[in-house]
């Protein structure tokens, strides 16, 4: 990036507060300019499309469509384009979907305009940007085993607090299935019971209630 290019960022975020104070700490540096402001995903990926801005300071959740989906969307339609995810979760599993989506950098919303600013700076100029925390969170995950989309399906519907007959007849699978699945998934996020799974998943970024 060249010191005289204005950087051309897209802000999304569905909350107003958060977004009007990422506006205005963006304008305040000299070489960066907001060009528009998108209240949910699907409005970003209009306004990446329109105005091709040189980032997508981006929200990874939000309403109509994610920061995750509306990411995957730019990419596949821009594959040049640079993303970087802004958000308040650091659990492992949510930092590891925006990669995969095609984020650039991650940065949590506890952090300071000293880190935004160089974060957006470094994935605007083609780089990545993932913080010590953050690298952290993605290493932690190796000790863990994934699981099955199966797996998965099952830990949803206890979360909605589904029992086993329950959840069986929703999937469309035995009762003892759904018990085998349980013990894998108490055994693969290391937890005791059904209520604690489901709030380690939580955390992780797993699931989203």
């Amino acid at each position: 990036m060249m010191p005289d290019k204005t950087i051309r960022i897209l802000v999304a975020d569905d909350h107003y507060i958060v977004r009007i104070g990422l506006v205005a700490l963006v304008n305040t540096e000299s070489d960066m300019e907001v060009v528009a402001e998108a209240v949910d995903g699907r409005q970003a990926v209009e306004l990446y499309e329109k105005l091709a801005p040189d980032l997508v300071l981006m929200d990874s959740r939000m309403t109509v469509k994610t920061g995750i989906e509306a990411t995957i969307e730019i990419r596949r339609k821009d594959p040049k384009a640079r993303v970087l995810m802004l958000t308040a979760f650091d659990g492992d599993a949510d930092i590891r979907k925006a990669f995969e989506a095609g984020a650039q950098g991650y940065v949590l919303k506890s952090a300071t305009g000293e880190s935004l600013i160089p974060a957006i700076r470094a994935v605007a100029a083609g780089g990545r940007w993932v913080p010590k925390e953050v690298a952290h969170r993605l290493s932690s995950r190796n000790s863990y085993e994934t699981l099955t989309a199966r797996e998965l399906q099952v830990l949803i519907e206890i979360a909605k607090g589904l029992a086993n007959k329950q959840i069986a007849a929703t999937l469309g699978i035995t009762e003892y299935t759904v018990k085998d699945h349980l013990k894998n998934i108490l055994a693969k996020l290391r937890v005791a019971d059904r209520t604690e799974a489901v709030s380690v998943s939580v955390q992780r970024g797993i699931i989203h209630l």
